[in-house]
Formats: structure tokens, C-alpha cells, sequence
């Protein structure tokens, strides 16, 4: 009876162990979807906050974008100076420096300097000299406008910051223009005032020259011949100009010797064929300039200059290869066509350093 008993006993615990198993699975069954839903509601909340992110990254982008735009609007400023004589009725402007000018060029320097004139003539334009690789130069460099007090007040002074390039054009960095009407000179003044883009000038066309030149270098003497221009700007009322050309031989800024040929009356394409020699040892042929600038000559008023080029010590372009032609031809003249730059731009490059 008792070997009955304990397979009874035995059978039940079995059917209890199987009841607990299967209880255990079921309820395991009906924890785990909510567990799978808190996670899938968790994954939800965290993919909405995640949705949310780049939503305000994008805005802070935009506003970083934005904020960079105007940054890079900013073209510097400059400082400079107004004074009255009305003794000898001149208006004195001083140049005097620039911070934070933008960068021109690719190793994110530039080579500034300031162009000053008056509208709406231009007939006097100023220029400082060239401060290489500097975006806080410093000038300090003074100029004088004769003019009559009671004529300034049409008028309005204009400080043009350009970035000098041996290669091509110079680029505009900014400008400042000052209505004198709204300035009081009744005593100096002296401010800094924000650069703004100006409008870029399309370059005018001043006209073309034929030179010839020729060195002999035994004899340490260069010859230039100015042999004719075409197309030159008109300059005079009726539509034409009276032509002359100017010829200065200078180093390091100074100038050893000028001529200049015949005046051409009313013409535009003017025919010289003139020639000018100068004494130059074969040890200088490398360190000279050969400066010429042709002017419209005026009875009544001054000669104004219509355009110009040179060549020899630190020209580019045309200006270097005709005067290396003329120095691997000795004895032999090498005759070349030049087109005519703005009077400033000549004088800007014939200062600055060769890089």
C-alpha cells in the first residue's frame, strides 16, 4: 500500500511542477508585450526628440550662415582727417590708417592702398604709396585740394581702398564718400568710418602705343623710339586730342633724365617716329624704369594726361617681355605695342617692389 501511496504522491508533485510551468508562461506572456511597449514607447519619444534636434541644428546653421554673410560683408575701416585753409582756400585731406581690411589675396593678405579724388570732376586724383601685405596699414600721408570754399559744398570727397596687383586689375576693397556739404570745417576733424562695396568702374579705353627700343650694350646707350598711337581718348570739345608723349628715365623713384617728342594736333592716332637716346651703363640696364605718358596739350589750362605704360626695372606683362626682347637683341631695335594705362595706376606700379 505504502509503494501506491508514494507513486501518488509522485504523480502529484509532477502535475503540480507542470501546472506552476505553465502558469509561469502564461503570466510571462502577459508581462512581456508591456514591456515591449514601454521600450517601443521609449523609442518613440526618444525618435520625436531625435526629429526635434535637427530641426534646431538647422536653424542654428542658418543663423551661424547668416552671421558669417555679415562678418564677411565687413571690408574694414579707415581713419582719416579734414582741414579747411581759407586763407588759401584748400581743402587739406589726410590719410592716415586702416584696420581690418578684407583679404584680397589667396594667402589671405592684401596689398593695400588709398586712391582720393572729388566728384564729380576727378580732374585731381591722389594716391598713397602701396603697403605690402598689410590688412591694418599705416599712411599718414596728407593731400591738398585747391578749390574755393564756396564751390566745396557741391562737391563730395571720395577714399577708395584698392588691393595693388603687379599680374592685373586692381580689386576695389572699399570705398567712403563724404557729401562736403555735410561736413562743418570750421575747425579740423579727425574719424573712423566702416568701408562699403563700391561700384566696380568698367576700365575706359585710353588707347594704344608703338614703341621701339634698343640697347647697345658696348656703348651703354638705350634708344627709344616713340613711333605712333591709335585710338587715344578724346580730350578736347570737338572730339579730338593734341597728342604729345613724355619720356622720363628714373631709378629707385628718381628721375635721371626726361624728353618729350612734337605736339599733334587734332588727332587721335597721332604719327611720330622719334627718337631719344640715353646714356645707361650695362650694370644699370636692370635697375632703370622707362616711364612715358602721353598728354593732351592745352593752351589756356594744364597738360592733362591721357594714359601711360613703362617698362624695365619691376614691369609685367608686355612691359617685361619688350624689354626682355630688347636685352636678348643688343644692337637691334624690338618694337612693340602697348595699350595705355590710367596716369595713377603707372605711378602705383612704377613704386611697388617687385614680389
Amino acid at each position: 500500500m505504502w509503494a501506491v501511496g508514494a507513486i501518488v504522491v509522485l504523480v502529484l508533485v509532477l502535475v503540480g511542477c507542470f501546472i506552476f510551468c505553465v502558469f509561469k508562461k502564461c503570466f510571462a506572456k502577459k508581462k512581456k508585450p508591456k514591456k515591449v511597449r514601454e521600450r517601443k514607447a521609449g523609442r518613440r519619444r526618444k525618435a520625436q526628440e531625435g526629429e526635434g534636434e535637427p530641426g534646431e541644428k538647422e536653424g542654428e546653421v542658418k543663423k551661424e550662415g547668416a552671421e558669417e554673410e555679415k562678418e564677411q560683408e565687413k571690408l574694414g575701416k579707415l581713419e582719416y582727417s579734414l582741414d579747411y585753409n581759407f586763407t588759401d582756400a584748400q581743402l587739406i585731406v589726410g590719410i592716415l590708417q586702416a584696420q581690418d581690411l578684407a583679404a584680397m589675396d589667396m594667402g589671405g593678405t592684401s596689398d593695400p592702398y588709398v586712391k582720393v579724388f572729388l566728384l564729380p570732376d576727378k580732374k585731381k586724383k591722389y594716391e598713397t604709396k602701396v603697403q605690402r601685405k598689410n590688412l591694418c596699414p599705416v599712411f599718414n600721408e596728407t593731400f591738398i585740394f585747391k578749390i574755393p570754399y564756396a564751390e566745396l559744398g557741391g562737391k563730395t570727397l571720395v577714399l577708395q581702398v584698392f588691393d595693388f596687383d603687379r599680374f592685373s586689375k586692381h580689386d576695389m576693397i572699399g570705398e567712403i564718400k563724404i557729401p562736403m556739404n555735410s561736413v562743418d570745417l570750421g575747425q579740423p576733424m579727425q574719424q573712423w568710418k566702416d568701408l562699403e562695396s563700391g561700384e566696380k568702374e568698367e576700365q575706359e579705353k585710353l588707347g594704344d602705343i608703338c614703341i621701339s627700343l634698343r640697347y647697345v650694350p658696348t656703348a651703354g646707350k638705350l634708344t627709344v623710339n616713340i613711333m605712333e598711337a591709335k585710338n587715344l581718348k578724346k580730350m578736347d570739345v570737338g572730339g579730338l586730342s593734341d597728342p604729345y608723349v613724355k619720356i622720363v628715365l628714373q631709378q629707385n623713384g628718381k628721375r635721371i633724365k626726361k624728353k618729350k617728342t612734337t605736339v599733334k594736333k587734332n588727332t587721335l592716332n597721332p604719327y611720330f617716329n622719334e627718337s631719344f637716346s640715353f646714356d645707361v651703363p650695362f650694370e644699370q640696364i636692370q635697375k632703370v624704369q622707362v616711364v612715358l605718358m602721353v598728354f593732351d596739350y592745352d593752351k589756356l589750362g594744364s597738360n592733362d594726361p591721357i594714359g601711360g605704360t613703362f617698362m624695365g626695372y619691376g614691369a609685367t606683362g608686355v612691359g617685361l617681355r619688350h624689354w626682355s626682347d630688347m636685352l636678348a637683341n643688343p644692337r637691334r631695335p624690338v618694337a612693340q605695342w602697348h595699350t595705355l594705362l590710367p596716369e595713377d595706376e603707372v605711378e602705383a606700379a612704377t613704386k611697388a617692389k617687385p614680389r
